[in-house]
């Protein structure tokens, strides 16, 4: 009976997606240049739908991206006389401003608008959602769930907010896949929609990692960070799964309260241990070389493994295939490196995140003289409330260099910061602060680089520096 119900299902979607080819859904992205926002656009592009799209300003990499697709507007700009009613729907990114031309033209002419959460939603009702969520490490477990399931051609559709190696494009959306990986995102759905991005996603298979205060601009205290994850719980699927790391401070309580009908498994550090600068995971299989390090990446492969578990991934194929994950985009990223000295990049700008990279450098390499370089970059921390919380996380470096804009600080509407206020609430005595990028990047060639680690972390790129070219000249100079 199961074997002729999935022959219906199949034959189902096999005239679906032909109804959809000779019908497409017309679709237009207002922000289409948005680094996920594009990515979309070119998957359901991919899919077969008719994609057009509007933005002021397009930058690389999206830029040479959509134009590979024949996606690229041919001009910048809004123009409220492409919304009509031929549109199917209208895709809302976040860089648009809710009085923007286009989108008050789709309110008037009742085309329907989706934030970007809500078109992923949409795409993905009928399959098996897995969303990954968390303060912190939730692009790198996405990324190594892909990256397993890849290595073993499983067939899924996903969402990941960084580029991956292998993978062509950040989204994947198709008719076939029964499963879809989402990496949850805590932040704003739209201009026009609060709601939380994961909220949106409904997922059968929840991860939690941990929580750590971020986005002022948005949840103004902790307390108001914290709710989104107590609404997330409660929107798993009935009969649903959610891990959480048992060891966060805040994760277990905020379980206490799920509904009787989500199954809550907590997770732990996975075994290891360090040798030579490498970590080896400990398991029934042996030791397990991997490429990554630091606590939180052990943290984040133990919770890939019990995501690829429920998907059908056996532990020993999993150890096989996490050996060659190299990592997402910007985390823990090698510029340039020789014998003497190697230069890494990373995302890390929240504090949990800035603390966990530095504690894995000086962990890994506790004789190696780490250099750390750090961008104040995000509106919380170039908040003068927030900054507290970056105390002590710089501690572990030998030199810390700590770099803001001016006008950065400007351009938020934030008042104004001191490098004195800055080193202050950072609270160790290792910490120079710089507000000008060449003073920085000059003091920097100027120091002892044998046997050293220089780490960037940053969401932006110190103002505009060629780090790769930075990097470059800091491995050629040993």
């Amino acid at each position: 009976m199961f074997k002729i119900l999935l022959v219906y299902v199949m034959k189902f979607k096999k005239s679906l997606f032909f109804i959809l080819y000779l019908y497409p859904m017309n679709l237009h992205f207002i922000a289409i240049g948005g680094a996920v926002m594009h990515n979309l656009a070119i998957a359901l592009h991919k899919k077969g739908y008719r994609v057009t799209g509007s933005d002021d300003e397009i930058f690389e990499p999206s830029r040479s991206r959509l134009e590979a697709y024949g996606l690229l507007p041919e001009k910048q700009g809004w123009f409220p006389e492409r919304i009509g009613k031929h549109l199917d729907a209208v895709i809302l990114g976040m860089h648009a401003f809710p009085d923007n031309p286009e989108l008050l033209r789709a309110q008037e002419t009742g085309v329907r608008i989706y934030s970007f959460p809500e078109y992923l939603y949409e795409q993905s009702k009928d399959k098996i959602r897995v969303v990954i969520g968390g303060s912190h490490g939730k692009t790198t477990i996405t990324s190594m769930v892909m990256h397993v399931m890849n290595h073993y051609n499983q067939d899924f559709d996903y969402m990941v907010g960084s580029r991956i190696e292998g993978f062509e494009t950040m989204v994947r959306i198709t008719e076939e896949a029964e499963v879809i990986i989402l990496e949850g995102d805590e932040y704003l759905s739209s201009p026009v929609d609060p709601r939380p991005k994961f909220l949106l996603y409904r997922p059968h298979i929840a991860l939690l990692t941990g929580i750590a205060w971020d986005h002022m601009n948005v949840f103004p205290t902790f307390e108001d960070y914290l709710e989104p994850f107590r609404k997330f719980i409660e929107v798993i699927e009935p009969a649903g799964k959610l891990y959480y790391f048992r060891d966060d401070p805040h994760l277990p309580g905020l379980i206490r309260s799920a509904p009787s009908f989500v199954e809550t498994v907590p997770y732990h550090t996975h075994p290891h241990e360090i040798s030579e600068g490498a970590y080896r995971l400990l398991s029934g299989s042996g030791k397990i070389r991997v490429p990554l390090i630091g606590r939180h990446n052990m943290q984040n492969i133990q919770g890939a493994l019990l995501i690829c578990r429920d998907l059908g991934i056996s532990d020993d194929q999993f150890y096989k295939a996490i050996q060659s994950f190299r990592g997402a985009a910007r985390r823990q990223q090698l510029l340039a490196g020789n014998d003497s000295v190697k230069v890494y990049l990373d995302f890390a700008h929240a504090p949990s995140k800035v603390r966990a990279t530095v504690d894995a450098f000086r962990e890994a390499c506790p004789d190696k003289n780490l250099i750390a370089c750090f961008e104040l970059h995000t509106f919380s921390s170039l908040n003068a409330e927030f900054l507290p919380q970056y105390g002590g996380s710089l501690g572990e470096a030998d030199t810390a260099m700590v770099y803001f804009n001016p006008g950065v600080v400007r351009h938020k509407k934030l008042p104004a910061l001191s490098k004195e206020q800055v080193k202050t609430q950072f609270g160790t005595a290792n910490v120079t602060v710089y507000d000008d990028a060449d003073l920085l990047i000059k003091d920097l060639m100027n120091m002892d680089h044998h046997d050293a680690i220089v780490l960037f972390m940053t969401s932006g790129n110190f103002s505009g520096l060629d780090l790769k070219l930075v990097a470059g000249e800091i491995v050629k100079g040993e």
